[in-house]
């Protein structure tokens, strides 16, 4: 599976730290984040990380269009509430919903997602490529 790991600054600790605790699962999947968070997730855990650039609107850009594409199989973007452009549109999780891709802004969905891959949950992604 094709997952892209991001998160908002301020929850940078809290996605390093729940790449630590599913490193046995996510090591297993073809990861893709940002390049800064790239580079911190794989100093703390050694998983190969596909780096895009820096994080940017254009960014988000791209990745909506990836999953409009069934590119991207799943998201763990876990958000900062209170960063000022949290209620803003966001193109990436229309597009996810449009195409039924599975997208964790929380710690817990992000745990169920990833727990759900494991299990195979998420399979029949591979059939809508």
């Amino acid at each position: 599976m094709k997952i892209v790991l991001m998160a908002d600054m301020r929850k940078y600790d809290l996605l390093i730290n729940f790449c630590i605790a599913y490193k046995q699962i996510l090591q297993r999947q073809n990861l893709y984040s940002m390049f800064n968070t790239s580079h911190l997730i794989s100093e703390a855990t050694k998983l190969e990380i596909n780096t895009m650039t820096t994080y940017s609107e254009a960014n988000i850009e791209q990745l909506a269009a990836r999953v409009n594409y069934n590119e991207i199989d799943a998201i763990v973007y876990l958000r900062d509430q209170d960063a000022p452009n949290y209620s803003q549109p966001n193109p990436l999780l229309r597009a996810c919903d449009k195409q039924n891709v599975p997208y964790a802004t929380n710690l817990a969905m992000a745990e169920l997602l990833i727990l759900a891959i494991d299990r195979g949950d998420l399979d029949w992604r591979e059939l809508v490529k």
